[in-house]
This record gives C-alpha cells, structure tokens and sequence, in this order.
C-alpha cells in the first residue's frame, strides 16, 4: 500500500502555489518550513517573486510568463508542484541540527510603555515582577513573520502568563510594542491599531526597508528578551532613531 504524502500541495490564485503539512502550530512541522525555504532561497529563479514561509505551510509567488518557460511541456503549477516535491524529499529530518540565529531583544517593562501588563499579573495572580520574569526567561522561536511586514510571530508563552487578545482592539500601537496573543508573543515593527496584550516595548528598529534584508527577526530565530530600564530604553531609542 503506498502510503500518501504528509502534505498538500494546492494553488493560491493563478499565480501561487502551496505545500502544507496542516495540524496545529509545532516546532517540529515549522523546522521542516525553515529547512524547505532555505533551499528553496538556494533556488530561487528570477521567475519566483516571493517565497513565504508560516507556521505549517510554505507558498511560492511567481511570474507565470516567466515561469512558462522554465517549465517546458508541463504547465506552471505541474512544474512547480515537482519541484517543491523533489525538495521536501531532500530535506533533513526535522529533529536533526538546525542553524538558527540567536537573537537578544531589550524590552523596557515600565507602565507607560506596557499598559496591560498590570491587568495580566493581576489576571494570572502574579507581581509584575514575576511576570515579567517569566516573559524574560523563555525561548522564542520566530514561527513565521505576517500581518505586516517584520511582524514575528514567536512561541510558545509559558502557560502562566498566556493571555487572550483584547477584546477590543487598540487604534493605536506604538511601534516596537511587545505583547502578548495566547501563546504567542510579538513586537509591532510599525505604529498601529492591534489587538495584542501589550506588556513592553523594545527600542530596536523591527523593519528598515534600507537594509538588504529589511526585517530585524526572520524565521527559524531563536528569540531570548532582557529587561532594560526607563532610562535605557530612551538612550537606545535615541541612539537607533
């Protein structure tokens, strides 16, 4: 009995193509992600626009003139259904070794700056204090970037300080927000309505479209926050501005 793949693969308009491994959010699934688009970047023709990995799936966007001919007798999609086949073939198991950055990200924790942050310790009867010790002490990995661009989205939250998204939306976040959304967390790159919990803010610039690569965090990072003062935070965000 052949046994079907772990995946679909489906297209996204006429222009895109999808392969997905479905289920829930998973370290695991997300490695094998990581690994098919870094040799998928190895690959990446002319005729391929953009390639974009997410928590379970990855989807190329492409030229379809373009793409015709690198195709020859097979159509768009046929061509590269084969080839994000043969790749996921090739790639590594997603237990083994993987190359991640190690990122370190200084979050100021002060009122002002993380206004729901006395609302959860409350909510999960803790201090401030030890919620933010716990924020602090987890690894994130930076599952997929979306919503906007150079927004990561980094699990998982320890279950202590979990926390669902508000209710009611904010019309405005200020940029470099670190919140909070079940068990995830992440920094807003721009000023803008958003609906997380925020509990900090980092000084750091998240997007610069100047930079080769314009986004501060990318999948596959490991992400670690440290806790900075009032003070520190003005310094670096004067220093970065």
């Amino acid at each position: 009995m052949v046994q079907s793949a772990p995946y679909q693969v489906y297209a996204i308009g006429d222009q895109g193509i999808t392969l997905d491994y479905g289920g829930e959010m998973s370290e695991s699934v997300n490695s094998k992600i990581f690994q098919l688009y870094k040799v998928l970047k190895e690959w990446q023709p002319d005729a391929v626009l953009d390639i974009i990995p997410a928590y379970h799936s990855i989807s190329l966007i492409y030229d379809l003139m373009k793409i015709k001919k690198l195709a020859g007798s097979y159509t768009a999609f046929q061509f590269l259904e084969m080839k994000l086949k043969l790749m996921e073939a090739t790639i590594a198991d997603a237990t083994g070794e993987l190359i991640t950055r190690k990122i370190d990200i200084p979050v100021c924790y002060d009122a002002s700056l993380g206004p729901d942050l006395q609302e959860l310790a409350m909510a999960h009867q803790l201090t401030e204090e030890t919620f933010i010790k716990i924020h602090v002490q987890q690894v994130y990995r930076v599952y997929m970037i979306g919503f906007m661009p150079g927004f990561a989205y980094m699990g998982c939250v320890d279950q202590r300080i979990m926390s669902p998204r508000k209710a009611n939306p904010r019309t405005y976040v200020p940029a470099g927000s670190v919140g909070i959304a079940g068990s995830q967390t992440g920094i807003y790159p721009f000023d803008s309505p958003g609906g997380w919990q925020i509990i900090g803010q980092t000084p750091l610039l998240l997007f610069d479209a100047n930079n080769e690569s314009p986004t501060y965090l990318e999948p596959g990072d490991e992400v670690r926050f440290h806790q900075i003062s009032l003070n520190e935070f003005h310094h670096l965000k004067n220093k970065s501005s």
